[in-house]
C-alpha cells in the first residue's frame, strides 16, 4: 500500500529533470512569442540604412538606435494624420464593442432564461417579404410604398402559407444562427454593406464603422454570453423572485455582477476585433475616419514598406489594449474559462 502511494505520487508531482526539460519547452515557447514583439521594438529606434542591410536585432552593438522614426510619426509629417486616425479608433472601436456588450448580453440572457419558438413559415414569409421590398426599391418604387405593401403581403402570408409550416425553431436554433453570420467572410458582404451606407449619404463617417463592426461583433458577444449565463444557477435567480425581485432587478444586481469576468473578457475579445479591423474600414472610411490599421498599411510606399515608420504605428496600436489587457488580467483568467465547466 505505501509503495503505491509513493508510485502515485512520483507520478503526480515531477522530477527535477522533467521540470527543467518543461520550463525550457516553455521558454523556447515565450521566445518564439516575444520575438516579434521585440522585432518591431527595435525596428521602430533603427534608421532605414539599419533595416535594409541586415537584421541587426542588439541596440547598442549591431546598431546605434535613432529616435528618427518616433520623430516623423509623433512630431512630424505624419504627425496630424496619426492623431487624427488614432483618434478615429479610439472612439470607433470602444464604442461598438460597448453597444455590441450591451445589447448582446440581453441576447444571451434572453436565450438562456426564456424558450421562443419562432415558427419557421414566419421566418420564410418574412424573408420573402423582404426580398420583395428591396427589388421594388431598387426599381424605383417609394420605399414607403415598397415598405408597406410588403408589411401587407407578410399578413397575408402569415395567415396562408406560414400557418401550414408547423416546424418551430428553438433558443439553440437561433443561436447558431447567430454565430453563422460572423462564420461568413467580410469580403463576401463588403461591396452591399458600402452600397447601402452610400445610399444613406454616412460614408467616411464614425456612424458606419461602429454600426458595421457593432453588426459584426455581436453574435460573438450573443454566444459567448450565453454560455457563461448557462454556468449561473437558476436557483439564484428563483430566490431572488420570491423575495419579490422584479426580472430586470435580479438581472442586474445578481446576474451581471456573477458574469463579470466573462463581460470582460468578451468586451476585450470584441474591442480586439474591432481595433484591429481592415476590410470594412478600407472600404466604410476615407481621409476624416480612417483607422489606425489603414495608417500602417499606408506605409508601405513606392520604395517598398517603411518597417521603421510601420513598427512605430504599431506599437502605438497595440500599448493601449496590453495595457487594457493587464489591468483587466484577474478577470480575462477566469473569464476565458467561459463555458468550460457545466453542471
Amino acid at each position: 500500500m505505501i509503495k503505491y502511494l509513493f508510485r502515485r505520487r512520483s507520478l503526480m508531482t515531477p522530477s527535477y529533470a522533467e521540470m527543467i526539460i518543461i520550463y525550457l519547452v516553455l521558454g523556447l515557447w515565450a521566445l518564439v512569442v516575444l520575438f516579434p514583439l521585440y522585432w518591431v521594438v527595435t525596428t521602430s529606434f533603427k534608421l532605414p540604412i539599419d533595416v535594409n542591410t541586415g537584421p541587426f536585432y542588439l541596440p547598442g552593438i549591431d546598431y546605434q538606435p535613432s529616435l528618427h522614426a518616433w520623430h516623423y510619426i509623433l512630431v512630424g509629417d505624419l504627425s496630424n494624420d496619426t492623431k487624427r486616425n488614432f483618434m478615429n479608433t479610439l472612439i470607433v472601436a470602444p464604442t461598438s464593442a460597448s453597444l455590441a456588450l450591451l445589447l448582446g448580453t440581453g441576447a444571451a440572457y434572453g436565450l438562456t432564461r426564456f424558450q421562443y419558438r419562432p415558427r419557421l413559415g414566419a421566418i420564410l414569409s418574412f424573408i420573402i417579404c423582404l426580398i420583395l421590398a428591396i427589388f421594388a426599391i431598387t426599381l424605383g418604387a417609394p420605399w414607403q410604398a415598397a415598405v408597406g405593401g410588403a408589411l401587407l403581403l407578410f399578413l397575408v402570408l402569415l395567415q396562408t402559407i406560414g400557418k401550414r409550416f408547423k416546424r418551430a425553431l428553438a433558443n439553440k436554433d437561433i443561436a447558431f444562427w447567430l454565430i453563422s453570420q460572423r462564420m461568413l467572410p467580410p469580403v463576401a458582404v463588403v461591396i452591399p454593406i458600402y452600397v447601402l451606407f452610400q445610399r444613406l449619404g454616412l460614408l467616411d463617417t464614425h456612424i458606419a464603422l461602429i454600426i458595421t463592426y457593432l453588426a459584426t461583433n455581436l453574435p460573438i458577444v450573443v454566444w459567448l454570453m450565453r454560455d457563461y449565463f448557462l454556468t449561473i444557477p437558476l436557483e439564484l435567480e428563483e430566490c431572488a423572485a420570491i423575495d419579490g425581485a422584479s426580472r430586470y432587478r435580479t438581472f442586474i444586481s445578481i446576474v451581471l455582477p456573477l458574469a463579470g469576468p466573462g463581460l470582460v473578457a468578451t468586451f476585450l475579445l470584441v474591442l480586439v476585433f474591432a481595433w484591429n479591423e481592415y476590410l470594412l474600414a478600407l472600404f466604410l472610411s476615407g481621409a476624416r475616419s480612417q483607422t489606425m490599421p489603414l495608417t500602417v498599411a499606408a506605409q508601405n510606399a513606392t520604395r517598398g514598406p517603411q518597417w521603421w515608420y510601420m513598427s512605430v504605428l504599431i506599437l502605438i496600436m497595440i500599448v493601449p489594449v496590453i495595457g487594457m489587457a493587464i489591468a483587466l488580467e484577474r478577470y480575462i483568467a477566469r473569464g476565458l474559462l467561459v463555458g468550460a465547466i457545466k453542471g
